[in-house]
């Protein structure tokens, strides 16, 4: 079976700390690598990746059943197929786009500067930590409709809900975790699931609580499902992305400058950064029939894990692939934040993202507020960068000074969506 070389893993922690060293290795000696510690194959170049997420029918989400369901409590978006997934996709797309989405703009716009303003008035922040994390989980909140003041706990549960789903190698112990995290985020839910058929309102579970399938509404266990789904779609990428996005063009102060100059040059900047640097790396399909990748043949009924960040790495594909590049002209900015995208971001085929114009809004959005505000923003001396994921990837911190431009917070004309 091929691999990089003997006794590489891409479960090993010095492939974890720095997966971007190894995919060049990976893409060249082996596209299909296996690790026999999980009995699966990785795939590692953009072709053959794009083959397995458009061919639904070869290659299945049936993995999700094990991986996802369990804490998900229910079936989620993923593993469903024809009018069951047209329908419901549907709901949920209705909710966070268009009109719907334009007035979440305004919400995002005001949770942002609540959480702002303390922080400006320092001239230093780490983004991740003291902005990101909350405000990805309280904005999604903000949508579904959920008590803000309840954010933290919410995020813990969220924690076990998305390691359960990503952890590869769970422990016994880690496991039960996660199972129990699962449990009370579904014992919190079903009482506000009750009240919003009863007493419906703006947001999105009770658009939920209201959509019919087959002329039946939604039973609790599906409503609770698409909730985790949308909670774990809409947060996953926010925090990740705006702080990569930062990291980025800091350590690249000319197109900083550049982006500056021209707000309309940030959707690709936003575009460019998950290229890069995507925050999921990992998507698991399962291989309905044997197929052949690089002269490698993947069994019937594999698991197969499509490598994200490695196919958007791709030289076949983007030139000079590990360089941030702004107007990058093999990425096309327009249709990066769609089911056609050329990046691999968002997954592509029937089952893309269903969050993707939601959350290029939403960073849009945040980072249209904050580059006017952080005046020469710099990483802090004597911090160090680090990632940590296999399956999502983002920073740990991201400390950073910066000299406050104080203008009203709620007073600028940013993006509606």
């Amino acid at each position: 079976m091929p691999m990089a070389h003997p006794g590489f893993s891409v479960l090993s922690d010095a492939f974890e700390a720095d997966p971007y060293r190894h995919f060049a290795r990976l893409r060249e000696q082996a596209p299909v690598h296996h690790e026999p510690a999980i009995d699966s194959y990785f795939l590692s170049r953009h072709q053959d990746v794009r083959r397995v997420l458009t061919d639904h029918r070869a290659f299945t989400t049936e993995t999700l059943q094990a991986r996802a369901e369990p804490v998900m409590r229910g079936p989620v978006l993923a593993q469903m197929t024809g009018a069951e997934h047209t329908a419901k996709r549907k709901i949920v797309v209705q909710g966070l786009t268009g009109e719907a989405l334009r007035e979440q703009m305004h919400t995002v716009r005001a949770r942002a500067a609540e959480l702002l303003a303390p922080l400006l008035a320092h001239g230093r922040m780490d983004l991740v930590a003291d902005f990101g994390k909350p405000f990805a989980v309280q904005v999604t909140m903000d949508v579904l409709g959920l008590d803000v003041k309840d954010w933290r706990q919410v995020a813990a549960w969220h924690s076990g809900v998305a390691e359960f789903i990503t952890g590869l190698t769970l422990t016994p112990e880690r496991r039960r975790h996660c199972l129990e995290c699962a449990e009370q985020l579904e014992a919190y839910l079903v009482p506000v699931i009750e009240e919003r058929r009863r007493e419906p309102g703006p947001d999105l579970i009770s658009r939920l609580c209201a959509a019919e399938f087959d002329s039946t509404a939604l039973s609790v266990r599906d409503v609770t499902a698409l909730i985790i789904n949308v909670l774990a779609a809409a947060t996953e990428p926010a925090d990740k992305t705006l702080a990569l996005l930062f990291k980025h063009l800091i350590d690249h102060p000319e197109q900083l400058t550049q982006v500056r100059r021209d707000p309309a040059l940030l959707p690709a900047a936003i575009a460019e950064t998950l290229r890069l640097t995507p925050p999921v790396q990992l998507v698991p399909r399962r291989a309905e029939e044997a197929a052949v990748f690089a002269g490698t043949t993947v069994p019937a009924g594999a698991t197969v894990f499509c490598m994200i960040g490695a196919a958007n790495r791709d030289p076949a594909v983007f030139a000079d692939p590990d360089t941030f590049a702004l107007h990058r002209a093999d990425l096309g900015t327009a249709r990066s934040f769609t089911a056609a995208a050329q990046h691999l971001a968002f997954g592509t085929g029937l089952h893309s993202c269903v969050g993707a114009a939601f959350a290029r809004a939403e960073i849009e959005t945040v980072a249209a507020m904050l580059l006017p505000r952080l005046d020469q923003v710099r990483h802090r001396p004597g911090s160090r960068y680090r990632e940590t994921g296999l399956y999502t990837r983002g920073p740990v911190s991201l400390p950073l000074d910066f000299t406050p431009v104080r203008t009203p917070l709620l007073a600028d004309a940013t993006l509606d969506g």
